[in-house]
Order: structure tokens, then sequence, then C-alpha cells
């Protein structure tokens, strides 16, 4: 399969759904979700280039619908996770992982600037890096907006959060160096090093008890290796709050059969 033809089921899935596909046109790019393969660590443009078996991919999904943006990426491997190597696999582990730590930080009163510690602390414990030059962002009616929520340590004023606020975390994190090489598209972004780069990500709602993914998982949803084998939450993430807990429940004994 071709990244091209992801961004037509991606597409048709979308319109056919009442929805826009956010990504198409915002600011000239030219498809409608972003796939990022291997060595790009965001906003790969799909293209003709038929994958091959070993290959990461994120697929970065955006939907406008009823008037809201809803913004999640998730990693898969082209023919499964027999086709990964070792070190692409602790990539993907340590991703989810630090992203999975990061979210669970998430309820009113924290402030944001310290999700990017959680995240860093992580990712260097297990020889990883983490970029700098993209970040995870507010979002609701507007597609990106404040705050910034940086995948680094830092001490930026972002504030604090508070119920009924809506973000994104997304870090992207590399197997090498984590300075990037932009293309002459004005949109690919890749690993100078040409080492692989991984990224999850969830538009998320803080609620006064925690915090919910706007954009979890489902009963159709595939269960991943990072999911079944994460020491950071074992199974299906969706929240915090004791809403999200219950669902989460539910689905993860639909899932995976726990109790």
């Amino acid at each position: 399969i071709t990244t091209d033809e992801i961004d037509r089921i991606v597409h048709e899935a979308t319109v056919s759904r009442g929805g826009y596909p956010s990504p198409l046109n915002y600011h000239n790019f030219p498809k409608s979700c972003c796939t990022s393969v291997n060595e790009v660590i965001c906003h790969g443009i799909p293209d003709d280039r038929p994958l091959q078996e070993g290959d990461i991919v994120n697929i970065d999904i955006t939907c406008y619908l009823n008037g809201y943006h809803g913004d999640c990426s998730e990693m898969f491997v082209v023919g499964g996770e027999e086709a990964l190597d070792a070190k692409g696999r602790a990539l993907l582990q340590t991703t989810y992982d630090c992203w999975v730590k990061a979210l669970n930080f998430v309820k009113p009163g924290n402030d944001y600037k310290d999700i990017g510690a959680i995240i860093e602390d992580h990712v260097t414990e297990q020889g990883f890096t983490t970029v700098k030059s993209f970040c995870g962002h507010g979002i609701g009616s507007v597609f990106h907006t404040n705050p910034n929520i940086l995948h680094y340590r830092n001490s930026e004023p972002a504030g604090k959060m508070a119920p009924g606020h809506t973000f994104t975390i997304e870090p992207m994190i590399c197997e090498g160096d984590a300075n990037f090489l932009m293309w002459p598209d004005d949109w690919t972004a890749t690993t100078r090093d040409g080492g692989r780069s991984a990224q999850f990500e969830h538009t998320l709602l803080i609620t006064p008890d925690g915090v919910e993914a706007l954009t979890g998982k489902i009963e159709t949803s595939p269960v991943q290796f990072w999911e079944r084998e994460s020491k950071a939450h074992e199974g299906v993430w969706l929240g915090t709050s004791a809403a999200a807990k219950e669902r989460q429940a539910v689905l993860n004994n639909l899932l995976l059969g726990q109790s």
C-alpha cells in the first residue's frame, strides 16, 4: 500500500461522516492527513512510494466536525510487530510510555510546562532524544492555538491546567539525533542523521477530576504491542477521570480480556 492510498481512505472516511480533513489546504498542505515514515519526524506528505516491510509509520489525522477540530496520531508497523527490529521496538515502546506518563500528569492546577520534563527524563533514560522544534498545542474551534506544549524540560510560562481546556500532547522521539532537516516542500521534517522517529498524539479535555482523551480508541480499534507491554499503563488509555476510567475498564475487558 502507498501513503497516497492511506490518504484517500482517510479523506473518504472523514467526508462520509460529515467532517472535513483539517490538514487539507491548511497553509497549502496538499493532502488530508500526514504520513511520517521512518526518519520523517512529522508532517510527511502522502505519496506514491509503496510501504515496505519493517517501515514504521505515523498516521496523523485531524477532522473538523460540528465546529471543532480533533487531532490524533498513532504508530503502525508495516508487516506487523514481527517485522520490527529490537531498536525500533524499543523506540516505539519508549515513545508510547513517555506519552502516557505525560497524559497521566494532566489535571486541574498543574503547570503545562512540567509536561516536558516528564517526557525528556523518560526518553533520556532509555537512550533516545526528544524533538524540541515542534510542539503540542491548544485546539478547539481553531486548529492550532495556545498553549504550546513543549516536549522537553523547560521553564516557559505556559499557564496552569483548568477544567474545560483542550489541547494535544504529541512527543516526537528519535533513536539518534533530534535535530531536523526541512524538505523543499516546506512541510516534511526529517531527522538529520537518518535515524527513525516515532510519535503519538491525543486531543485531551481537562475535567474537574482529571483528563479524558477526546480521540480515544473504540471497540474496533487495534491493540498494539506497546499497549500490551507498557509498564506505564497496561492496555488502552482513555483518561484519568472517573468517567474515563469506567469506559477504559469496559474497553480493555473487551479488547484484552482484562477484568
